[in-house]
């Protein structure tokens, strides 16, 4: 396990690191081949932290990060750390009026946004008047070559002050604002650091978005506890993963279910000859269980051990792992890798190991709150403890399985999606008088969804006419896929719609 000593805070911790090894590359940028040794890479910080002082950026302040996978993106989460600002990560794949909410809710005083973003905000920002700045942000070198660090001056930051705010929405259809703080987030990246064994010649492969806290925590924050290295990919490919993965001799890289099935149809016959990935130790995979035999057929396939997880943005990210040794156990989601765990029936009593109940968590890696919402806080750590709403059980070795969400969030290649939101706007059309959105099994993303409308009385309208006029509205990847018209949606006695019923009709 590590030893290394005690972090306060995150600027504290790169301090750590540049100490110990300035000359070792920390970040590489896939997409142009740039590298950041430790201290280039604080030097980037400094100056984009020097930037938004400029911009009047303050300790707690909320600078929105709209910006594709990039070293420019791992740059500014720092910088906004280095100053004590609260980095708040958007969903590049939202529409207008979910950029809207975020932003304004999260009451933003800056956005770093890439310039393929910029038409999608340039008409939205009279809806955003805590917005002071908005910054360019393509090439941190040339959006900072006129900044001087020299009069930056560094708050000083506790270990409990918040340095995220990350939207993950809810059963009442709002998306909530996560705060994780800066012992949150160094705390995630110990144990997931520790528990997988991450060292200095450990180079992390971030294909996940880094709007989400997976390539956040475990394979930037946990190569940076490690002292290790990260690799930073615009997005995954299929066709070029194995290539990058001999380029970069990546030992290990963050997934998705989808993303393992997409390489077995990409690579039928294995990894491709002449390339070199002997260093490869092992694929974390989690966001959504993964079939056992997608687990099988890849490591038979390509030599790659898959340790699956467990987590939610609410705890930071991970809260289990397999251990990447012979006790991993396949269909599992783990063991808990620094945090408590708890199984329990709904008077928050534990259950038997091997009975189905509610996971709760508690440890350093809990987020401090949803902001401006303490009546969702309260609800969520009722009893000192964090309810996840996600069904599960523990086996008599301590093993645990994810098998049902109390929600009904589906959970398609990755994303979470909540069916409130979609039946919201669903509701909006003009001919539909009841609707439900549900998830479907899919063989490639895990789930999909499904729409079930029911037409006002004489009103006309195709499927797809309904999927456009949500295409509009949401996502993509939150449309329904198909829309079923029936005659009413099933409902049990106190009005709760059936939605398992509409899920047996598929």
């Amino acid at each position: 396990m590590s030893t290394q000593p005690s972090f306060q805070s995150i600027p504290q911790l790169l301090h750590g690191r540049v100490t110990q090894a300035p000359e070792k590359v920390f970040l590489f940028s896939q997409a142009d081949g740039r590298q950041f040794t430790y201290s280039q890479f604080a030097d980037a910080v400094d100056r984009t932290a020097a930037l938004l002082r400029e911009k009047g950026i303050q300790k707690g302040d909320v600078v929105s990060l709209l910006m594709p996978n990039s070293a420019e993106y791992v740059i500014a989460y720092f910088a906004c750390w280095k100053l004590g600002a609260v980095a708040g990560p958007v969903n590049s794949l939202l529409k207008s009026q979910e950029l809207t909410y975020i932003i304004s809710n999260s009451e933003a005083k800056a956005l770093l946004v890439s310039s393929e973003f910029l038409p999608m905000v340039e008409p939205l920002l009279d809806k955003w008047p805590s917005l002071s700045a908005v910054v360019l942000f393509d090439n941190e070198a040339d959006a900072t070559k006129d900044i001087s660090t020299g009069n930056l001056q560094i708050p000083g930051i506790a270990a409990d002050d918040e340095a995220i705010i990350i939207y993950t929405s809810g059963t009442t259809g709002k998306p909530k604002g996560c705060l994780l703080t800066h012992q949150n987030v160094i705390a995630n990246a110990k144990q997931i650091s520790d528990w997988l064994g991450f060292g200095v010649a450990d180079r992390l492969l971030t294909v996940m978005p880094l709007f989400h806290m997976n390539a956040v925590s475990v394979t930037t924050m946990a190569a940076l506890y490690a002292g290790g290295s990260t690799v930073v990919s615009p997005r995954f490919s299929a066709s070029r993963f194995w290539q990058i993965i001999s380029d970069y001799q990546i030992t290990s890289f963050g997934s998705v279910a989808t993303m393992l099935s997409m390489l077995l149809t990409t690579y039928p016959d294995g990894i491709p000859a002449g390339l070199n990935t002997a260093q490869l130790r092992f694929a974390m995979c989690g966001s959504a269980p993964v079939p056992a035999e997608t687990i099988r057929r890849f490591e038979d396939a390509f030599h790659c051990l898959v340790i699956e997880g467990y987590g939610l943005s609410e705890s930071t990210c991970r809260s289990t792992f397999n251990p990447p040794d012979e006790r991993r156990r396949a269909g599992s989601c783990g063991l808990p890798i620094g945090n408590e765990m708890r199984v329990v029936d709904e008077d928050d009593q534990d259950v038997p190991d091997g009975e189905l109940g509610e996971i709760l968590l508690r440890g350093e890696n809990i987020l401090k709150g949803y902001y401006k919402n303490p009546e969702a806080t309260d609800r969520a750590f009722r009893n000192g403890w964090f309810h996840t709403g996600d069904i599960g059980y523990r086996d008599a070795d301590g093993f645990y399985f994810i098998v049902d969400r109390k929600s009904d969030m589906i959970i398609r290649g990755g994303e979470n999606i909540y069916p409130r939101e979609i039946d919201e706007v669903l509701y909006q059309h003009p001919d539909i008088s009841a609707a439900a959105a549900v998830g479907v099994p899919d063989d490639l993303y895990g789930e999909e969804v499904a729409g079930f409308v029911v037409l006002k009385d004489g009103s006309e309208v195709t499927a797809q006419e309904v999927i456009e006029f949500c295409k509009a509205r949401l996502a993509d990847y939150k449309c329904p896929k198909t829309i079923r018209f029936v005659k009413e949606i099933p409902k049990g006695p106190t009005g709760k719609l059936l939605k398992r019923e509409l899920v047996k009709m598929v």
